[in-house]
């Protein structure tokens, strides 16, 4: 017999939609819904999707009376709340584009803050921001700082009138403006269409998530990093799925609460960077050890190099706890292709390929190897159905398999194009359709693995160098943690490249300091067989990227510039 419940749900559509406003017209009809939780663990608030809904249609009328040519764009601060998200989605209902932000305060304090804020402003050339109470002032004092639009407060903007028209977007206009990962003091506005972000997320919930009915997802990243935003609020809501949300702010301050909370709503899907998963078990007390994670089906990471070691002892920690290892689902993607690019589903042990260290140091070929002194990468699976991934030489021309080159990619999910493109006059994408990621890696039987940013490679003495290498080696050592350490080369006077490493260090090891630069110069030359400047630095001093990834590049320009404090 047919139970009536069923007979009643809501048929499921994944993505199958030609705008997000279409999405969330059809999520308001299902029972599923968001909740947001607090550093306590307890739930503040409850949102059905057709109370999202009626928020977002509220406030693209707000909007919409504001008298704002269709197409401008709307900075919006990416609190983890629903007045953000009644504001991204309202949007869409109103025509305007909106600019997710940073929410947290930078490190370097207010003033750093506001200059960043005031940055990404100007980028997406903005001409309304909305904030949050205790930011407002912040954001308004941005226009000291170049940026000539008008700011509000999200609570402001819910006193006006609801009396404005809707006039919501077509498919073949843009959604939202994503700013890259890697934005620094010249921040990349990324153009994203709704037929992008239809693909991708069509692509994600069919091919990678396999979503049905009974899946319920959980989140602690940001909504202005586009795993955040695309993964757990649009992804879901186009699949009309529940999910569960703590502010990263949180997340940081008791990362196993995430484990639990999961654990009490039988989740089924979640997501992060290595470093999230790697932090959650760190922290994870005795009185935190009776949960289950039984029902979660996929553990996805990515964002940065995936470590498979560190994958793996967050599997064996929690194995009691019912979590199995098949749940991993490495990816790579990034916001210039909306958010995924392939996914590397596993049967079992998480997928790694094993290459000659040696020979990857000497050339760009990475020979298959055995034994402890393989170098490990994490394979990151196939392209997604439509899009295409090619390697290529510095001259442009394709790899044969195994052969280490730049990463490009085409396809659907690809982005209009930057912001700044019009103006410079050089589009991103080329006119083949592929756009180059600045990654390296390789490919074989049909399987993608990434290697790193070309940027980021180290040249030392002939050798190819990883930094990632460099820095795991030297987390190892007691009192580091993941992201604590930085490794590139300074050209010196002579031309020569000298690998350097800054390392954070506490004020108790500080006071030891020929002790730890002896352990961490002892960690890189028994891992690397080079020798390198260790200049140690205070706790907090790296940078990091708003996907919470260690920006080497900051981190040098920091170092060059003479602005970093360090502890000699």
């Amino acid at each position: 017999m047919i139970d009536e419940r069923e007979q009643d749900r809501l048929p499921e559509r994944l993505a199958d939609f030609q705008t997000l406003w279409e999405g969330l017209d059809y999520a308001a009809r299902s029972e599923a819904g968001l909740r947001f939780y607090s550093s306590r663990g307890e739930m503040e608030q409850a949102l059905s999707y057709r109370d999202l809904h009626v928020r977002a249609s509220a406030t693209a009328r707000r909007l919409g009376s504001l008298g704002y040519p269709r197409g401008s764009r709307v900075g919006l601060i990416a609190a983890t709340g629903p007045d953000f998200l009644a504001a991204f989605y309202g949007c869409q209902y109103a025509g305007l584009v909106p600019c997710p932000l940073p929410h947290t305060v930078y490190m370097g304090g207010r003033e750093a803050y506001k200059a960043r804020i005031a940055a990404l402003l100007r980028a997406a050339d903005a001409s309304l921001a909305l904030a949050t109470g205790d930011l407002l002032s912040l954001v308004q004092e941005a226009g000291r700082l170049g940026w000539s639009g008008h700011a509000l407060s999200y609570g402001a903007l819910a006193e006006r009138p609801d009396i404005g028209d809707l006039a919501p977007f077509a498919p073949d206009e843009d959604a939202y403006i994503q700013f890259s990962s890697g934005s620094t003091a010249s921040p990349k506005g990324v153009r994203i269409g709704q037929r992008a972000i239809l693909a991708n997320t069509r692509a994600i919930l069919t091919e990678a998530m396999r979503l049905t009915p009974a899946d319920r997802s959980f989140s602690w990243l940001p909504f202005y990093h586009d795993m955040g935003l695309v993964g757990f609020s649009i992804a879901p809501m186009l699949g009309q799925c529940p999910v569960d949300y703590l502010a990263t702010s949180s997340f940081a301050r008791r990362p196993a609460l995430w484990l639990k909370l999961m654990s009490d709503n039988a989740t089924t899907i979640t997501y992060a960077p290595g470093f999230g998963y790697e932090l959650a078990v760190r922290r994870l007390g005795s009185d935190e050890t009776a949960i289950d994670l039984s029902h979660l089906r996929i553990a996805g990471v990515g964002g940065d190099m995936i470590r498979a070691d560190s994958l793996k002892a967050f599997a064996a920690a929690l194995a009691t706890s019912g979590f199995s290892e098949k749940a991993f689902l490495p990816s790579y993607g990034m916001a210039e292709a909306t958010l995924a690019i392939s996914f590397a589903r596993s049967e079992g042990e998480i997928p790694v390929d094993r290459v000659d260290r040696s020979a990857l140091e000497g050339s760009h070929r990475a020979v298959p190897a055995s034994g402890p002194e393989a170098r490990l990468f994490t394979i990151c699976g196939k392209p997604l159905d439509g899009h295409d991934i090619v390697i290529v030489d510095r001259a442009g021309s394709p790899v044969a398999d195994r052969v280490i080159g730049r990463i490009l990619v085409r396809g659907p999910s690809l982005m209009t194009g930057y912001v700044a493109d019009a103006q410079a006059g050089t589009p991103a994408i080329g006119p083949d359709g592929f756009f180059d990621t600045g990654d390296l890696g390789y490919r074989f039987d049909g399987d993608l693995v990434v290697t790193g940013r070309a940027k980021d490679l180290i040249l030392h003495n002939g050798r190819n160098i990883w930094p990632q290498d460099v820095e795991w080696a030297i987390e190892q050592l007691p009192g580091l943690r993941p992201g604590s350490v930085a490794a590139f080369a300074v050209e010196t006077a002579d031309g020569r490249d000298e690998l350097t490493v800054l390392v954070e260090c506490s004020l108790a090891a500080a006071l030891e300091r020929s002790g730890r630069r002896r352990d961490v110069a002892t960690a890189i030359a028994s891992s690397q067989g080079v020798a390198a400047h260790v200049v140690l630095v205070r706790p907090g001093s790296l940078p990091f990227t708003s996907s919470g990834k260690l920006s080497r590049a900051g981190a040098k320009a920091l170092y060059l510039s003479g602005n970093l404090v360090g502890l000699d």
